[in-house]
């Protein structure tokens, strides 16, 4: 067996602008290029790979040209785009709706340029605007499925929790309804789950779990990561370690804690209430009264839990589930002093992994120190999310 190692990995990042101006993600940054994307990874974050899902844009594919043609990018062994320390992995974000069901947002990743030409090629002919990202396709999806896994793709339901455009939040109660389970190479939590709230449903037990930032911006890169342990980095030994073979796999997934994320608890629309953490559930506003409510992912996955035992069920070989606190959400850490911490220890992964808490102190302060390696132990006061609004860290 061929030796292995660990590879941070970011596999959900979306484009918003085109170098020409041409909008992809509408909602995402204008920075957020293609170009911009793999050089915040590989200069900044330390992430060895990361997946841009909107790679399906004909526009995004002319710069990927580009860069190619430069030489400033280069086609990897096994599958992906190489840029400096950073392998690109080309995915692609889409919308589907069977008839019945609500709206859920899948993840096509493909080998090469080429295959993700052909992609497009065949999107195009089922999809309004194949240049934007996230758009609905007019095929089942299991159509869909088909499609990306004859092309040798991987698919990945995407945050599969969230109360909007997901798998259990807004399309069905069950992913058997929608897909073919045995076509899927794993599922992305999203920001509002964990390996624990995911043990409350029985057929996600088979599947590895992939935690990515789903970032609109350059800062949000490596917000959520999985440390993947693979031979080299590249499209085939991602498939491996999604599929556990040959001693690749994910070693260990990298999330916010659920309650920093901005759908963890249910909220009423009317008056922007979060439920109390201790309510289960509720139908209307405890405040004032209204019907208006937003299932909060807590909520949801209790409402779908199908364990007899009434626990959540992790399995053995599941990975651990580590609480990572963004760099940005530390108290008082601004671009100056980050910029310090950077200049000091490299990368966003160097300093959350690696930087001794002396050595955090003298780069940073005592205070910013110490909420790095509280942060590590998982020790931070953070207040809930929801609604739509993240979470954050309490000073006190």
């Amino acid at each position: 067996m061929t030796d292995v190692r660990p590879f941070y990995a970011d596999l959900h990042i979306h484009i918003g602008r085109t170098e020409e101006g041409q909008a992809v993600k509408i909602s995402a940054a204008n920075n957020l290029t293609f170009y911009n994307i793999a050089r915040e990874a590989s200069e900044r974050k330390g992430m060895d790979i990361v997946g841009i899902i909107d790679c399906q844009s004909p526009a995004v594919q002319r710069e990927m040209f580009k860069y190619l043609d430069k030489g400033e990018m280069e086609e990897a062994a096994g599958g992906g785009i190489r840029y400096h320390q950073t392998t690109i992995i080309l995915g692609s974000e889409i919308e589907v709706r069977d008839p019945g069901m609500g709206t859920a947002h899948l993840l096509a990743y493909m080998p090469t340029v080429s295959v993700m030409e052909e992609f497009t090629s065949w999107l195009g002919k089922h999809m309004k605007n194949v240049g934007l990202s996230s758009q609905r396709i007019y095929v089942t999806a299991r159509e869909l499925q088909q499609q990306v896994l004859g092309r040798g793709g991987i698919l990945v339901p995407a945050h599969i929790f969230t109360p909007h455009k997901s798998v259990y939040g807004s399309c069905s109660t069950r992913m058997e309804h929608l897909l073919d389970m045995d076509g899927i190479a794993a599922v992305e939590l999203g920001l509002s789950a964990d390996s624990e709230m995911a043990g409350y449903i029985y057929e996600l037990d088979r599947y590895t779990f992939l935690t990515n930032s789903d970032a609109h911006s350059l800062a949000k890169i490596g917000r959520e990561y999985n440390k993947l342990l693979l031979a080299g980095p590249s499209f085939e030994e991602l498939r491996q370690a999604l599929a556990k073979e040959n001693g690749r796999g994910v070693a260990a997934n990298y999330g916010l804690n659920p309650r920093l994320g901005k759908y963890h608890r249910t909220y009423c629309a009317s008056c922007g209430t979060i439920a109390d953490e201790r309510e289960v559930s509720v139908e209307r506003c405890l405040y004032c009264g209204s019907k208006k409510i937003v299932r909060g992912v807590m909520d949801r996955i209790l409402e779908l839990a199908d364990r007899e035992e009434g626990a959540p069920y992790v399995p053995d070989d599941r990975p651990p589930y580590y609480y990572q606190v963004p760099l940005e959400y530390i108290p008082g850490l601004g671009p100056k002093k980050l910029n310090a911490l950077l200049a000091q220890f490299g990368t966003e992964m160097n300093i959350l992994h690696q930087a001794t808490a002396e050595e955090l102190e003298r780069a940073a302060g005592e205070e910013i120190a110490q909420f790095i390696v509280q942060a590590r132990q998982d020790k931070l006061k953070l207040q809930v999310g929801g609604g739509g609004k993240y979470g954050k860290v309490a000073r006190k």
